[in-house]
């Protein structure tokens, strides 16, 4: 009776699990289709970046870059602030991305510096959301993976460890059962003949 029981809970388990799959398969595809989009769009955004780094770099040089780089430090401060959320049992990173930019002229004169200096930094401000963006759906993805991967290695284990070898011992307690109750069977009808033989010989 326990072995049953331990064999409905399994089968429940696995029903579970199989169902658990098919919602894990679901949200993989529709991630992978967002996935696709966020990489085109984020594959563009840094192809251009690069082109209009490039551009400032042969029109004003390395180092002058470098330099405004170093001074835009003060105007520009980040602020990230990262939030877990819990979602059908996978722990989902939030990241919060804001630019504050705290003063309002820029940090360079327009006399020795690239006219591709100013498309470069809006494009580059674009360029870091996209990539939290991207970022995050990777992430989410390969968690999906990590568990998809467990639940499909936990579901092997119930259909061909777990379950037959329970079903195995069913059967043979059963079979064992069987022998018993045939062996006593057996030994009934032997004691009622010699009883019936003691009474016809009295």
């Amino acid at each position: 009776m326990a072995l049953q029981k331990r064999l409905a809970f399994a089968d429940k388990g696995e029903n579970f699990l199989e169902f658990r799959r098919k919602q894990l398969i679901f949200e993989l595809r529709k991630l992978w289709k967002q996935y696709k989009t966020n990489r085109k769009e984020f594959l563009s955004l840094f192809k251009k970046s690069l082109k209009l780094l490039n551009l400032t770099y042969e029109e004003m040089g390395k180092n002058n870059l470098f330099l405004i780089s170093k001074l835009s430090r003060i105007q520009y401060k980040p602020k990230i602030e990262i939030q877990h959320k819990k979602k059908a049992g996978i722990m989902i990173p939030k990241i919060k991305y804001e630019l504050i930019q705290e003063e309002k002229l820029p940090a360079y004169t327009f006399e020795n510096t690239s006219h591709y200096l100013d498309d470069l930094i809006n494009v580059l401000k674009i360029f870091f959301e996209q990539l939290i963006q991207f970022s995050e759906i990777e992430d989410l993805i390969l968690k999906h993976a990590i568990n998809f991967k467990k639940i499909n290695r936990r579901i092997n284990g119930l259909k061909n460890l777990i379950i037959p070898r329970l079903k195995f011992n069913i059967k043979k307690i059963r079979e064992i059962l069987e022998e018993i109750e045939r062996e006593n069977y057996i030994r009934l009808k032997k004691t009622k003949d010699i009883i019936i033989q003691k009474q016809k010989t009295i």
